[in-house]
Formats: structure tokens, sequence, C-alpha cells
């Protein structure tokens, strides 16, 4: 169930944004799993990231930006009148697995974790084939030697207090059917690009323009890609 907590925020001016903004993020059936405030010059970038079991869609950013924007607008003072820059995105292959949703969402990932009593983890690389309240299964390949004929996967139970913080490996020519959460149709190629920490939404499209902050020269936004502004002028 959305709702839980991602990355903690131990800030008091972000604790105080997280209580409004992780409420909103809830309600449209998302998890926050991170919020981060970091000064740019005379201005603050506010980073949303959120994530839920069906994945996340551009719809979705766009959705969750939109109420984003509304609750911080109408909280204005929690800047402290200061222009800030808001990017709402998705979680990125690199971000580490920690929670049994983080799992649950890479079914079919092949990922690198260290498991094990604490003290003598081992690294194991495997594709995560079910996730439960025991823990999570992979399939771990045996290392074999170069050129031999490669054996089949053995199933591996790894109870949750043996479990370390899981990393995605990136696989070339990985079809999009095959990822979990990702509702994409046979017809169009680009609904197979996956959204990852540099797709960010362009939220200007819902704001007032007169109420845009423009950009000084040093503070380019990352990647050239314009995004929503606000606070005080």
């Amino acid at each position: 169930m959305p709702g839980s907590r991602g990355t903690q925020r131990t800030d008091p001016a972000t604790a105080r944004l997280a209580e409004w903004i992780e409420p909103v993020v809830v309600d449209a059936g998302y998890d926050l799993e991170e919020l981060a405030v970091t000064p740019a010059g005379r201005r603050s970038i506010v980073r949303v990231v959120v994530d839920r079991d069906a994945g996340v869609t551009l719809d979705d950013i766009a959705e969750v930006s939109r109420a984003v924007s509304d609750v911080l607008d109408s909280n204005d003072d929690g800047m402290g009148r200061t222009p800030y820059v808001l990017e709402v995105t998705s979680p990125g292959v690199d971000r580490p697995l920690t929670e049994p949703r983080h799992w649950r969402r890479n079914v079919t990932r092949l990922v690198t974790v260290p498991v094990g009593p604490a003290g003598s983890r081992d690294e194991v690389t495997g594709r995560v084939t079910s996730v439960d309240d025991a823990g999570v299964t992979l399939a771990v390949e045996a290392p074999g030697k170069p050129g031999a004929k490669k054996r089949p996967p053995t199933p591996r139970l790894v109870a949750w207090a043996e479990l370390g913080a899981g990393r995605v490996q990136v696989e070339f020519g990985r079809s999009a059917t095959e990822l979990p959460g990702r509702q994409v149709s046979d017809g169009d190629p680009a609904d197979h690009d996956d959204l990852d920490d540099d797709e960010l939404l362009d939220d200007d499209l819902t704001d007032d323009p007169d109420d845009d902050v423009e950009p000084d020269e040093e503070e380019t936004q990352r990647g050239g890609t314009p995004q929503a502004e606000g606070g005080a002028q």
C-alpha cells in the first residue's frame, strides 16, 4: 500500500515540506521515495521522487507535479519566500533496493546484492523471481569456466535479515514488455522508454508564465531541461 517513506528527511525545513507533500503524493496513489531540497544560487531545487507497483509514466509525473505545485503554492511561506525549481521524477535503476516494495517492483530484474549474516556477507548476482514475507528468491547462475556450457540458474531464497541493499544491473536489449509494472503498446516505440532520473517534467506547461523566474546564466538547469519554478520573485 502506498504511503511508506523512502529516504529519511532529517533537515527541519525539508521535514516541514514533507508534511505537506507526502499526503498529496500518497492520496494520488504513489510512494514518496525521496524528498530533497538543495540550494542552487539564489533559489532552491525541490526534488520529489515517486514510485508505485504499477510503475510511473510521464502522465503520472505530470499529475504528481501539478498536485505538489498546488500544495507548495498554498504554503508559500514554507520555502521562506525563496524562489525554487520543482523536479518530479521516478527512481532510476541506480537507486538501491532497500525495502520489500523495491524488490517487489523489480521481479524479473537481474540484481547484485550482498547476502548472508551481518559481517560475513558474500556478493551474489541473480534474477529476482519472487518476493514474499519470507524474503527474496533469486535465480543464481553458478560461476563457470570461460567457454564452458552454462548450467541452469539455482533458486536461492534469501531471508530479509540476510539481504543487503540490491543494485539493479542494466541489461542492454531487454524489452520493455519484460519490465515489471510497465504497460506498453506493441505499436508505439516511444512507449518502450523507461523513466529514469533524467526524465523530468516541464511543469511550465501548467504554470502562469508571469510567475516564472528567469534563470541567471550561472544557474543553468541540469542538461538544459526546463523545469517548474515557484516562490517569490
